[in-house]
């Protein structure tokens, strides 16, 4: 095949690319390059046009030599405040309204979206008494050092793995976004006819990650720490659990989509299928870097959630995927990897 990747020189869009490669399949990459995204960006080995995904004039000439797309170019991470809303909707929900349109006019009729597990907001929640509920956490709680969120009885809930099918409730301007992209590729299969897959990915780490920009994950801010010689600072009491998986097993998944189509959307999580807590990152990265000890400092960052870990089952029945990246052997890794160095003003 032969496959576009928009945001294709990025962390996991490069990823993608060298795996895609690796199994006998062309690729060609589309990306503007965003500073705050990628920081430096690296020599890559795979044909580059630099340009925006919202310009028909740039996907166009690209489209008609492709069989099918994977789409990961977007804007990601908290952002620093609200004003970054209008960035987020251009890039990520503008962006995939012209892609999609463009498809249909080239004719391409398989997709695969990077989508996110920030769509599903908090968690999913068992109250002892009333099962499975809407929970939620409260500011005072919060201020007190009580971080679980609770049933609307006030009785605190028990975490559990989040399936496909549970409730979407994005919780911030990013996974806002990410849903709209969701709902922005069903609609498009249901009229076209197309193939859809939307990965839901959980918390991505590896080599080639940004580093030192407000956008980047708690992973890179914790090894940014490290490398300065600084203790890294958890929030809350560093028992906030997630799901991270490694982006090589996240390029894999890539992969088995485009190699997978099936008429309609399917949105299916990415993810290792261990959940680990926020504090076993921070302390894993500083045992492998021999740094100093993580500070756990309290508080909690707006749009944050306190828990959301991925069930893996839908993945591995469908796709066939499973993470091959153990956590432990996976931060090693990612402890002594290249990075993405900031870009500075001269």
């Amino acid at each position: 095949m032969r496959i576009l990747i928009t945001g294709g020189a990025g962390f996991i869009g490069s990823h993608v690319a060298d795996e895609l490669a690796a199994q006998g399949h062309d690729c060609v990459l589309l990306d503007a390059l965003l500073p705050e995204a990628h920081g430096i960006v690296p020599t890559l080995d795979h044909e580059l046009t630099i340009g925006d995904v919202t310009s028909p004039d740039v996907l166009r000439p690209l489209l008609s030599t492709v069989d099918a797309v994977c789409h990961q170019a977007a804007m990601v991470g908290h952002g620093v405040d609200p004003f970054d809303a209008p960035s987020y909707a251009r890039h990520n929900d503008l962006g995939t309204a012209v892609l999609l349109a463009e498809m249909y006019r080239a004719g391409v009729s398989r997709l695969v979206l990077a989508s996110s597990m920030v769509v599903y907001g908090e968690g999913r929640y068992r109250c002892l008494s009333h099962g499975i509920v809407r929970a939620e956490r409260t500011a005072a709680d919060v201020e007190r050092g009580m971080y679980e969120p609770r049933c609307f009885c006030g009785d605190f809930v028990v975490s559990e793995l989040v399936p496909e099918d549970a409730p979407l409730e994005p919780r911030s301007t990013y996974a806002a976004t990410k849903l709209a992209q969701e709902h922005l590729a069903s609609a498009w299969a249901r009229q076209t006819g197309g193939s859809v897959w939307a990965l839901r990915y959980h918390n991505v780490y590896g080599p080639r990650m940004p580093r030192d920009t407000p956008y980047a994950g708690v992973a890179s801010i914790f090894r940014s720490a490290l490398q300065n010689g600084v203790a890294p600072r958890v929030m809350e009491d560093g028992r906030q659990r997630r799901d991270f998986v490694h982006v090589t097993d996240v390029a894999r998944a890539n992969v088995l989509a485009l190699s997978s189509p099936r008429p309609g959307f399917e949105a299916v999580n990415i993810c290792s299928g261990t959940p680990h807590t926020i504090g076993d990152l921070a302390f894993a990265l500083a045992d492998a870097c021999d740094g100093p000890t993580p500070e756990i400092v309290g508080g909690a960052r707006p749009g944050d959630v306190r828990h959301v870990v991925a069930s893996p089952a839908k993945a591995l029945d469908v796709l066939g995927f499973e993470a091959q990246v153990g956590f432990t052997e996976g931060v090693r890794d990612f402890a002594f990897s290249s990075q993405r160095e900031p870009v500075t003003s001269s």
